[in-house]
């Protein structure tokens, strides 16, 4: 470690006494030696507060890096105590606004040009600060509302010089923490150094704001704010100002007559449209961030950390939601080990069971109070005595989820949020796995099937022909190689057969007009659909290669 992140590491540890979390200093492994030092260290302590209160104060103190760094620790309740978890979740990381002149001086590094020459108006008060970033009002030359998102001067070095400590700190634990290999440290500050890196390119964060904006362009649920491009730069992100209800307002926002019922599905929805539909979500859905219309409209702001499933994850979620409501357990533990998210040689039964026993408490309630994050947490608690690592794209999707929920039942105390999640679940899954779903990939696969179908045949006969002349070396016996001669001729014309079949099938498919309805097929394309099926059932029954 070197000298500088030693002195670092000392001021964290003094700032942790001082808060009376001593504890945490005797529990960093190269500090063991010294807790009764530390006990020692003339400073004020302070006990009048919860230890997860004061963690928090800590963290505060500490700075940007840590504030966020502890939220990211909230959303791993499955490795926290339950307090400690739950301080965590209140960290807010509000700081001062440096002033206005220094706000428009690096708007105007930032530019290489004058303030005067992208904007007719601007408000020199910070509307809004964060530990990263600052926000300011502006009016552009046509008029435009826009709200100006500024980084803070000198920050990087900052986060920089933390990160550094906070990699080091993760080296001593992959080395000395009998966890590490189940928790990853290196891979979580790894991927907290990705996240916190990301918030400090605003380019980025307009890309993810234009992304959300396409992806919900004719949505009636909610609105994403345009972005500015011209005059966006990698410090500097000029947006469209949005206005409305901030949606922590329950009162002004039942004074203006909205459905708080409706509302609060609308929000359920809109989750589950982004994560499942288009795996790509929003995943710092905390209420300052949202405001609402006065039709209803959810309206988005601050797109810094989004979170991205791919298919196989998002099946993963489906397919233990689903189950979990049906209290089938066994398909809830063959989901886990069919997607290799713990060992394959975990017994089903043994997980099955576990699960059982958190979950069936869970539907002593009634189902309106039934928590999808809590169950979210349950489950990777039980895993984790499976040694299920940790899956960073779950972490996102668990923290959404449990801020959706919690702001959910805030809004409408009575939320069922099964009522929408699981029709919107099941015809996800029935879209996936049904006839239109392999209709849909097939024609999505139809370029590269024709592109290597072609070669098929060369490459078989190339292998054939270094078979028979000895250039591929293989350490077996002569028996074996020529059966293996063998098989590859009969495979040969097996692919011949399989190639042809598909592409009948495929001609097929490029008769269907309308992908969704088979029954619009004509007759010359139920001719070669047959055709195309006869071809493969012969290819697949026909006889194996000989013993």
């Amino acid at each position: 470690m070197r000298i500088q992140n030693l002195f670092h590491l000392l001021r964290i540890a003094r700032v942790l006494t001082r808060y009376g979390l001593e504890e945490l200093v005797s529990a960093l492994h190269l500090f063991r030696p010294y807790a009764l030092l530390f006990k020692l260290i003339p400073v004020r302590r302070i006990r009048d507060r919860s230890r997860g209160d004061r963690l928090c104060m800590a963290l505060e103190e500490l700075g940007p890096v840590f504030v966020k760094f502890g939220q990211v620790l909230s959303t791993r309740p499955d490795m926290l105590p339950g307090d400690i978890a739950s301080a965590l979740t209140k960290l807010q990381d509000q700081v001062p606004p440096v002033s206005g002149d220094r706000a428009i001086k690096i708007i105007e590094e930032a530019y290489g040009d004058r303030l005067e020459a992208h904007f007719d108006e601007f408000e020199k008060e910070s509307g809004a600060s964060a530990s990263v970033a600052q926000v300011h009002y502006a009016t552009l030359k046509d008029g435009s509302e826009v709200v100006v998102k500024v980084l803070r001067p000198d920050i990087e070095p900052v986060i920089d010089r933390d990160l550094e400590l906070l990699h080091a700190l993760a080296g001593y634990a992959d080395r000395y923490w009998s966890q590490s290999r189940r928790f990853k440290p290196r891979e979580i500050v790894a991927n907290y150094d990705k996240t916190i890196h990301d918030e400090l390119d605003m380019m980025r964060e307009g890309a993810n704001a234009s992304q959300l904006r396409i992806n919900f362009s004719d949505s009636p649920l909610v609105y994403v704010p345009k972005v500015y491009w011209e005059h966006t730069c990698r410090r500097v992100l000029v947006m469209e100002r949005i206005r409305g209800i901030p949606i922590r307002d329950i009162d002004a926002l039942k004074a203006a007559g909205i459905n708080m019922k409706k509302l609060a599905h609308a929000g359920v929805e809109i989750f589950f449209t982004q994560a499942f539909r288009d795996g790509f979500f929003h995943a710092d859905m905390h209420p300052g961030n949202i405001f609402v219309a006065e039709d209803g409209q959810y309206r988005a702001v601050d797109f810094g950390i989004m979170g991205t499933l791919n298919t196989a994850d998002k099946r993963y979620l489906a397919e233990n939601l689903l189950a979990f409501f049906n209290r089938d357990y066994h398909r809830v533990a063959e989901a886990h080990i069919r997607a290799g998210w713990v060992p394959p040689d975990t017994s089903a039964e043994d997980f099955e069971g576990a699960i059982r026993t958190v979950c069936e408490p869970i539907f002593s309630r009634p189902i309106a109070e039934i928590s999808f994050g809590v169950f979210l947490v349950d489950l990777f608690r039980v895993a984790r005595r499976f040694q299920m690592p940790v899956q960073p794209q779950l972490v996102l999707l668990q923290k959404t989820i449990l801020n959706i929920e919690g702001l959910g039942r805030q809004l409408y105390p009575e939320l069922d949020l099964w009522e929408t999640a699981k029709p919107f679940l099941e015809k996800w899954m029935n879209d996936q796995i049904g006839p239109k779903a392999a209709i849909r990939t097939l024609r999505r696969e139809l370029p590269n099937l024709f592109t290597l179908a072609p070669e098929i045949p060369g490459l078989t006969h190339q292998l054939m022909y270094r078979l028979k002349n000895d250039e591929l070396v293989l350490q077996t016996r002569d028996r074996e190689i020529a059966e293996l001669k063998h098989q590859v001729a009969t495979n040969h014309r097996k692919t011949i057969g399989m190639v042809a079949g598909l592409g009948l099938v495929v001609i097929a498919v490029l008769l269907l007009p309308d992908p969704a309805d088979i029954t619009t097929m004509p007759v010359t394309g139920w001719a070669v659909l047959v055709a195309g099926l006869l071809v493969l059932l012969g290819v697949i029954f026909s006889g194996n290669p000989r013993k």
